[in-house]
């Protein structure tokens, strides 16, 4: 049989019996790797399969006409790209609605069954994997382009990096249409995933905060190569464009359909009837969550008949027809082996818990915030407790509660009386849970959190400036106020670990290019307590310079909405400190340019639209507009956008992956909308 191989490897290219042979070598090997990859139930050894695929490189490597373009061999990557094409969807990529309490579940059933006229409704329910949703095309049968979600309307071609998958079909099994566009999510697996960052962790790299950052991570690589070295897995989960396919009756059928073209999906599909069918899915998927291969941060709930589905529609960009039901934030066990303080920007001491490491929601946890002392004293957490760990919002680890009946050891946690960093004295004022160290300044706790916040995206907007840099220069005595950052020069930076000469040139760019400033990003970059994105805006508007802003009195400072008695305080007090004014004026004898704001145009506002005087939270991720894009427009319809909901929210605007903003909405009552509604607003009154 192998010379029969080595026989056929020598004939010319153009033989017909060469092309069939490749043809065989192709279809078996995609066989395997579908059985391998997608059904997890090999047929070969690997060293029967390493020998084929082995022969399968000798061919191709022989007669170079042969077409390739489908073969197995391309999954290995190829030449680097210098950036990727954007294409536009043929049919847009929609969001789905977000439910995540049973009465929204209820909500949405009740709404179908008012616009279809029907009872007991069967939907097929699946599990929403947590990763990167993409697009693939296939024209008669084979792999013609990926591109990902991107904004919804248009993605990023990725196709060389989605070739690369081992369970994505390059050439579709069975009958299949002229045209086809299968959608789907592309994650990396629990398991796999841990394997990756020890691997990485060996060769001293950087590991992955989770799974979807290593998945999205890796389809964006421009380099083909090092996508194809990633254990990328993709699950189909619908259609987009197709020709000449004729629609199954229900979506149960279509996803059987999906995985009889070669494609992978998840085993836990279902279809249920009723709202009880719904609710009774979402408690069996809660229990096995955390036994499942991968991560899932939801379920989907479908309407089954799928000319249902066209009878109800869409709604914006989401379709009526279907629900994402999504989780609450991941609860796990641990334990609190020590307890650290960490020093803020503003001097605040924070007790932070030393956990033995833990995965919660995609993550392994090592650090959770304890907080404030009155909250360790009001939650009776002591060191050596087992606790119970969540991340709040899917973000930021928090110790929850102790397990008192498994506690043996009872060491209490007591605040220092000396910053652990500069040993200066920790004030405790009265009325206030925050202790602070006094050090200010002199403190390199303070001024490495206080540098890492001039330099942020939302205010100096130094790209390249990232935290480890800003730690080696304070570390090193470089850099001891913002000030000293525009006297960098290249040999000093170039000292500095993992800068060559390219990163620092282009650091020592970016810093000069944040010399010019808004007087708004200004104000928030120069830290004065209590004074954030929002009220420096403010400030920045009402007063016009930042001489105004200094010779303002408590009067004029209280009369600004924003503004309240503490932090009017607050801004007097950083003027009347010294060392504030002189790092001003050194900022400024160093080329800070700072932009003085126009007045806002009140009388150009629709005083009339759902948006004006009322007090908004935005929370989550969204389609057609970036968080801060959301901001500038609802601020220029007059409303005032804040970060936390309080009683006095009027309105939480809620995206994708909202978590516990959303939730405190709820709690309190505060209306709340989603992507969808928002943008019927904004067209209804042709904002």
């Amino acid at each position: 049989m192998k010379k029969l191989a080595q026989d056929i490897i020598k004939q010319s290219s153009s033989s017909p019996e060469i092309y069939q042979h490749h043809q065989k070598l192709c279809q078996k090997i995609d066989r395997y790797n579908y059985y391998y990859y997608t059904l997890d139930n090999p047929l070969v050894s690997d060293a029967q399969y390493d020998a084929l695929y082995q022969q399968l490189v000798e061919l191709e490597k022989t007669h170079h006409d042969l077409d390739t373009s489908n073969s197995p061999t391309t999954r290995v990557g190829g030449d680097v790209l210098s950036k990727f094409n954007v294409i536009n969807h043929k049919v847009p990529m929609l969001s789905l609605s977000n439910g995540f309490t049973e009465e929204e579940v209820k909500a949405f059933y009740k709404r179908l069954y008012e616009l279809t006229g029907q009872e007991n409704l069967l939907f097929e329910c699946e599990p929403k994997l947590d990763g990167l949703a993409i697009s693939i095309h296939y024209e008669r049968g084979k792999l013609s382009y990926a591109v990902t979600r991107g904004d919804g309307a248009q993605g990023e071609e990725v196709t060389a990096n989605v070739r690369t998958i081992r369970n994505v079909p390059l050439v579709l099994q069975g009958d299949y249409p002229e045209y086809i566009e299968i959608r789907g999510e592309v994650i990396i697996n629990k398991q796999d995933f841990l394997m990756l960052n020890k691997r990485a962790e060996k060769r001293q790299e950087k590991v992955f905060a989770n799974p979807r950052n290593a998945a999205a991570g890796s389809i964006r690589q421009l380099d083909s190569r090092i996508a194809a070295k990633r254990p990328l897995r993709m699950y189909g989960y619908g259609i987009g464009a197709n020709q000449g396919f004729i629609l199954p009756r229900t979506q149960f059928e279509l996803m059987q359909q999906i995985k009889a073209w070669g494609f992978q999906i998840a085993d836990e599909i279902e279809t249920v009837k009723g709202v009880d069918g719904l609710l009774g899915y979402y408690q069996k998927m809660a229990h096995l969550r955390a036994d499942l291969s991968y991560d899932i941060d939801g379920l989907v709930y479908k309407l089954n008949e799928i000319a249902l589905q066209d009878e109800v529609g869409f709604i914006a960009r989401a379709p009526r027809w279907a629900l994402a039901h999504k989780f609450p934030a991941e609860e796990v066990e641990s334990e609190i082996v020590n307890v650290d303080f960490q020093i803020g920007r503003t001097g605040a001491i924070t007790p932070v818990a030393r956990l033995k490491p833990v995965a919660v929601g995609g993550v392994m946890v090592s650090n959770a915030t304890l907080h404030n002392m009155d909250e360790i004293k009001r939650k009776d957490i002591y060191i050596h407790d087992r606790v119970i760990v969540r991340r709040a919002g899917d973000v930021i680890p928090e110790v929850v509660r102790p397990l008192v009946q498994y506690r043996t050891v009872a060491q209490k946690i007591e605040m220092p009386k000396h910053c652990p960093v500069c040993h200066s004295v920790i004030e405790v004022l009265k009325d206030q849970a925050v202790a602070r160290c006094t050090g200010d300044w002199f403190c390199k706790g303070q001024t490495k959190e206080r540098i890492k916040h001039f330099a942020s995206r939302k205010a100096m907007d130094i790209d390249g400036l990232g935290d480890k840099i800003v730690e080696q220069l304070v570390e090193r005595d470089i850099v001891k106020l913002p000030h000293d950052l525009y006297h960098l020069s290249l040999p000093v930076l170039m000292q500095l670990e993992r800068m060559g000469r390219k990163s620092s040139i282009n650091l020592l760019q970016a810093i000069e290019q944040s010399k010019n400033v808004s007087l708004a990003r200004f104000i928030f970059a120069i830290g004065i307590r209590d004074i954030g994105e929002v009220s420096a805006k403010s400030l920045a508007e009402n007063f016009g310079s930042l001489s105004a802003i200094q010779k303002a009195d408590y009067n004029a400072l209280i009369d600004i909405h924003d503004i309240g008695e503490v932090m009017a305080y607050n801004i007097i007090h950083f003027w009347q400190n010294h060392e504030n004014r002189q790092m001003i004026d050194k900022l400024l004898a160093s080329g800070v340019n700072i932009i003085n704001p126009e007045k806002p145009k009140v009388h150009e506002i629709n005083v009339d639209n759902p948006f004006y005087q009322k007090t908004v939270v935005i929370t989550g991720s969204f389609v057609d507009y970036t968080r801060d894009e959301l901001k500038e427009k609802l601020s220029s319809l007059g409303a005032k956008c804040v970060n936390s909901v309080s009683k006095k929210t009027d309105m939480v605007i809620a995206g994708e992956k909202a978590g516990s903003k959303l939730q405190k909405a709820q709690a309190l009552g505060v209306f709340i909308i989603d992507e969808s509604n928002l943008l019927t607003m904004l067209k209804e009154f042709d904002l």
